[in-house]
């Protein structure tokens, strides 16, 4: 599949099979996220590869726009150093972790982090050292139904381009 027909493919999921991910597929998507753009070649990223069912409940409680974690197969949680650009470093990564599982058919959404008021929780879940920030975390599954009904319609390339002026 080539990235065009993964980035159309690519939605939402919160509907999750019963169906484990690969440690494969969970490695592939987490190398496509290392290889994101990084401001000034920082590359301040660390990644966290949950499949602990356990910690995913804990997750879907603590979270209460992501209640679906419980049900998902694995979620990787995404923390970077405190520099500079973080943000804009983690949310390419992301963005990367979001196509390539589409690529994979591998449902996935993505849940904010940055300065969420769960963000110091699942840090100490996951015992992660307190100079890092979580940028977001991004739950993964196969997905129970065809939800493309259920996403909002894009607004199409003619309403959203613009050239050399808006």
């Amino acid at each position: 599949m080539n990235v065009v027909e993964a980035l159309k493919l690519r939605k939402s999921v919160r509907l999750y099979k019963d169906e484990l991910i690969s440690k494969e597929n969970l490695e592939k998507i987490v190398d496509s996220a290392r290889l994101a753009p990084s401001a000034r070649g920082v590359w301040p990223w660390e990644f966290i590869v949950v499949t602990d069912k356990g910690i995913l409940c804990k997750f879907s409680e603590i979270m209460e726009n992501a209640r679906f974690l419980a049900q998902a197969a694995a979620c990787i949680v995404v923390f970077c150093s405190d520099t500079k650009y973080y943000l804009e470093d983690g949310c390419a990564a992301t963005e990367n972790i979001l196509i390539c599982a589409a690529s994979l058919g591998i449902g996935s959404c993505w849940i904010a982090g940055d300065k969420k008021p769960y963000a110091k929780d699942v840090a100490k879940i996951l015992s992660v050292p307190g100079d890092l920030k979580l940028v977001s975390i991004v739950s993964l599954g196969y997905a129970e139904k065809d939800d493309t009904a259920d996403q909002r319609k894009r607004r199409g390339l003619s309403e959203v381009i613009h050239w050399n002026r808006f």
